[in-house]
């Protein structure tokens, strides 16, 4: 079997482009239309790197952001946690002002008011260090932010109240200094855990891969460790063993479980040619491969890579958290200056004076803007992950919030990437008869139309009759005996080649296939032709979902492809697509794509190594599939599930994610806003004062509402309806 050329039926213009649609903006805050100008203008002539890696490189130079919590584990903050709570239960109930409002008397015994003076002492230095140790590295680097107001709030807090229980005159603070370190260190512990969260992740990666591998060398097998492997070994994999490594089947047969990889738990089968990923499962067979990529090329390690660049990248918003935290300092100290001043000008009240102070600063803590953006989105990457999506760049999520076109690559994206038949046409035997000797003729070619024809019979069931004498025609087709007719298929230009009948009914279904830009190949006997099959790539079924979807979310896709005019044509009108571009070479994808940002932000969908300049300079880049390296690393998400459907999905969850963003960063900023002036007692002439007791209770309230509101992220329904 030859090349049946599906791209010499049509050989007009390069591109078509119909009606539009105007694209989808939200209402909401939208950056300049420029593509990722912040990112180029870091990179070096000559140097396109792609979009996570600026930002990863950045997240390890920003000592205001997680560098915070260097050296920090979750559990550090557990056990602090667990130590603070118990210390702090005693204190609240040997706290003066508890009682009070409580209406209770403590038990009384000798020392016993010394209790809160040491538990307090013993809870500053325990549980109160961390905070104190991070001011000390802030104030080094001369970027005061969130450990730096904290520990100044503590201090405050401590110092004043030992002084009252050495016998200054005032009202001790330490069921105040207490409950805010028990709350900071339970708000740490909850942040550390959720960003180290992928960190396990992680190691579950590293753990599918052997730490041997069977090299099959001068026909002996000898066990080596997998660091040994180089490209062009070959490895003997055997039945319920993990591959070591990426490459292709040289021999054997047996189906491969890739759900790591896929999500999908079905074993995919696996035969000579086929390639196979490292850390998934061999089933029933043994297959001898030929090592293509070991170590950090392999496909496995590339996505412990992207996940790891994806903790590591920082988001604008985050910066933008953090830089408020340093402000906020700065305002702070500056607020509780002026209270304390004012207060012990106007009063002459030291006691007053202090607890004012204390307050602004316990009021003022950044901790509900701290975690404004790392809970949502650390809930907003869990979710993505948990839908197949491996956000690669953090800040993608903010990019795909307002994103007003989405372009496909065709091959491989909205198609299937193989070949399949769509018609079939008889004339003078019936359709099955006509299919299973065309199926049993090709059952021995290895051409994609031919084992095209071979699936649809086995789809369908047939039983396929033997053949005998085959014969391959170069440049034409095959030949074959079959129950003792000579049949032939092959190109359409063969049926006249041949001088055989070419009926009208079977010309006109040729003319139909070639309309619709099909691959059509003959069925013919020794008189005439027989059948004609019309084989195209196959839409996917999800991929007419997702473009729904899109036209109902105000989406306008777009299709870019290679492919003939006929071919974009079909393809387009059975997606509904309006506006699409064939004939279009690798290179000039990505002028395409800057043709769409005029019109709108656009994302480009891709999977191949020619997609990567088009993912580059989209305002969004996607891989679709783990297929091709170079994709993946031009993209800014990757749907490891190869479903188009979940591209709708991310756009989805960009849009509540920077929701959510919005509504933490507003609430932060504004309880900070109001608060402080009322901590310092701007309202004092009416009667209206915050007590630091008050303002503790504030803080920790603005803390629970900024992480609810997080957590109601993964309420967001993301299915296409």
């Amino acid at each position: 079997m030859t090349d049946h050329d599906h791209h010499d039926h049509d050989k007009q213009g390069a591109a078509t482009s119909t009606s539009t649609k105007d694209p989808w903006t939200e209402a909401i805050e939208s950056e300049p239309h420029v593509h990722h100008a912040e990112h180029d203008a870091q990179l070096a002539p000559g140097h396109h790197a792609s979009h996570g890696n600026h930002a990863g490189h950045g997240a390890h130079a920003d000592h205001g952001g997680h560098d915070k919590h260097a050296g920090h584990s979750p559990e550090m903050f557990r056990d602090r946690f667990w130590v603070a709570l118990i210390l702090t239960l005693p204190i609240l109930y040997f706290s003066e002002q508890m009682q009070a409002w409580f209406g209770y008397q403590a038990v009384s015994f000798p020392g016993s008011e010394w209790v809160n003076p040491i538990l307090g002492t013993v809870l500053y230095l325990y549980g109160g260090l961390v905070f104190l140790q991070g001011a000390r590295h802030e104030l080094a680097a001369r970027q005061p932010g969130m450990m730096t107001l904290i520990s100044l709030a503590i201090t405050v807090a401590y110092v004043y109240s030992m002084a009252v229980a050495l016998g200054v005159p005032g009202m001790p603070f330490f069921w105040e200094l207490s409950t805010l370190i028990a709350i900071m260190l339970l708000g740490h512990w909850i942040e550390m855990a959720s960003v180290q969260g992928a960190s396990r992740a992680l190691e579950n990666l590293a753990s599918l891969i052997p730490h041997t591998a069977h090299r099959i060398v001068n026909g002996t097998i000898e066990d080596v460790p997998v660091a040994e492997l180089r490209h062009g070994d070959r490895i003997l994999v055997r039945p319920g063993e993990q591959l070591p490594a990426d490459g292709v089947v040289t021999e054997g047969r047996s189906s491969v479980n890739e759900a790591f990889l896929t999500g999908e738990s079905r074993p995919v089968p696996k035969e000579e040619g086929s390639e196979v990923v490292a850390g998934a499962v061999n089933g029933e067979g043994a297959l001898t491969v030929e090592v293509a990529r070991t170590g950090g090329e392999t496909t496995l390690s590339q996505i412990q890579r992207l996940v790891e660049e994806a903790q590591a990248s920082r988001s604008r918003f985050q910066n933008l958290a953090d830089r408020a935290a340093g402000w906020l300092f700065y305002i702070a100290v500056a607020a509780g200056v002026i209270t304390f001043v004012a207060w012990l000008a106007a009063s002459g009240d030291l006691q007053q004076a202090i607890a004012r102070t204390v307050t602004v600063l316990v009021i003022a803590c950044p901790h509900a803007l701290g975690l404004a953006i790392p809970l949502v989105t650390v809930n907003a990457t869990a979710m993505s992950a948990a839908n197949g999506i491996l956000v690669r760049n953090r800040e993608a999520f903010e990019r795909a919030r307002d994103i007003g076109i989405v372009a496909f690559d065709k091959t491989g994206t909205l198609t299937e990437g193989k070949f399949g038949v769509n018609a079939a046409h008889v004339h003078g035997m019936d359709e099955r008869d006509a299919l299973a000797v065309t199926a049993a003729l090709e059952t021995r070619s290895e051409h994609p139309l031919a084992q095209a024809i071979v699936e649809e019979a086995r789809s369908r069931g047939l039983s396929l009759p033997a053949s005998q004498d085959f014969e391959v025609v170069a440049g034409k087709g095959v030949k074959a005996r079959v129950d003792g007719v000579t049949y032939t298929v092959g190109r359409p230009e063969w049926v006249e080649e041949q001088g055989l009948a070419f009926p009208e009914a079977l010309k006109g279904a040729l003319a139909e296939a070639e309309a619709r830009g099909e691959s059509a190949i003959v069925l013919m006997n020794e008189q005439t032709a027989l059948a004609v099959f019309g084989l195209a790539d196959r839409v996917r079924q999800r991929a007419k979902d997702t473009i729904r979807a899109l036209k109902a979310a105000g989406v306008e896709p777009v299709m870019i492809t290679g492919d003939a005019e006929a071919v974009a044509r079909t393809v387009a009108a059975e997606l509904g697509i309006e506006r699409y571009y064939a004939r279009v070479l690798p290179g000039e994808k990505a002028e395409k794509v800057r043709e769409l940002q005029k019109r709108a932000r656009t994302a480009f969908v891709g999977d191949g190594i020619n997609d990567a300049p088009a993912l580059l300079e989209a305002d969004l880049g996607i891989a679709i599939g783990a297929g091709t390296n170079v994709a993946i690393e031009s993209a800014d998400l990757v749907l490891i599930e190869n479903d188009p459907l979940d591209v709708l999905a991310a756009l989805k969850l960009s849009r509540a994610t920077y929701r959510k963003m919005m509504q933490n960063l507003a609430w932060a900023t504004g309880y900070n806003a109001v608060a402080i002036p009322l901590a310092a007692g701007v309202l004092a002439g009416i009667g209206f004062l915050l007590s630091p007791a008050v303002g503790a209770v504030l803080m920790s309230v603005s803390t629970i509402v900024v992480a609810f509101n997080a957590m109601l992220l993964r309420r967001t329904d993301l299915s296409a309806a």
